[in-house]
C-alpha cells in the first residue's frame, strides 16, 4: 500500500477534531512560510535570499538572480533557468506550475498568475493552468501574465502590458489586453544573471 493510499485511510478512521487540526495547521504554516519568503526577500544578500528560496523548494539555477522583495505563491512549484534575471518586487505565483526558461529578463514589478477566480461560477471557483516563459523571454515592468499563458522563446512583452493569451515566439506585444506590436530578430545570443549589490 503506497504512501497516498495510507494517508486516505488514516483520513477515514482518525476523529474529525483530528483531520481539522492537522488542516488548520498545514493552512497556517502555508500561510506562515510566504510571509517569512516575503521577509527574506528584504534581505540584502543575492546568495542568502536565493539559498532561502531554493530551501523553500523553488528550483533557481546558480547563475540566475532574483532580486529583492519578491513575493511568491508555492514556490516549489517553480522552475528558472540558467542566466535569467527576475527584476525587484516581481510576483511569482507557482499553483499551477510556473517555468522560466534560460536567459530571461523580467523587469520590475512584473506579475505572473497561474491561478485565479471564475467570476462566472456560482461558487467563484477558483481555475487556472501553468505559465511558461521561454529561453530569451523579455517580460517589460509592470506587465502582467494571467493564467496558462505561453510565452515563446525570445518573445518581448511590454511593460505594462497585460498577457490574456499565448504569446509567439519573437514577436512583441504591448497594450491591455496585449496584442501583436513586431517580430524580433532571431538570432538572439547574450547571458543575463546579473545581480545588482544589496537588492
Amino acid at each position: 500500500m503506497g504512501e497516498s493510499a495510507l494517508r486516505a485511510v488514516a483520513k477515514r478512521q482518525a476523529p474529525r477534531w483530528l483531520v481539522e487540526a492537522v488542516r488548520w495547521r498545514r493552512s497556517v504554516w502555508g500561510d506562515l512560510r510566504l510571509r517569512l519568503l516575503t521577509e527574506v526577500g528584504h534581505l540584502p544578500s543575492h546568495r542568502l535570499r536565493n539559498a532561502c528560496y531554493r530551501r523553500a523548494g523553488l528550483v533557481l539555477a546558480r547563475t540566475s538572480s532574483i532580486h529583492w522583495r519578491a513575493e511568491f505563491y508555492a514556490p516549489e512549484r517553480i522552475v528558472i533557468g540558467a542566466y535569467t534575471t527576475i527584476g525587484d518586487s516581481a510576483f511569482l505565483d507557482g499553483r499551477s506550475g510556473l517555468w522560466i526558461g534560460d536567459r530571461v529578463n523580467l523587469g520590475s514589478h512584473v506579475t505572473i498568475w497561474t491561478r485565479q477566480h471564475d467570476i462566472d461560477s456560482r461558487d467563484f471557483a477558483e481555475v487556472g493552468g501553468p505559465v511558461t516563459v521561454g529561453n530569451y523571454a523579455v517580460l517589460g515592468s509592470g506587465c502582467t501574465v494571467l493564467p496558462g499563458v505561453t510565452i515563446g522563446a525570445g518573445a518581448v512583452v511590454a511593460a505594462g502590458a497585460v498577457v490574456t493569451r499565448d504569446v509567439a515566439e519573437y514577436t512583441m506585444v504591448a497594450g491591455v489586453p496585449a496584442r501583436f506590436v513586431r517580430d524580433r530578430p532571431r538570432d538572439l545570443d547574450y547571458r543575463l544573471g546579473y545581480a545588482k549589490r544589496f537588492v
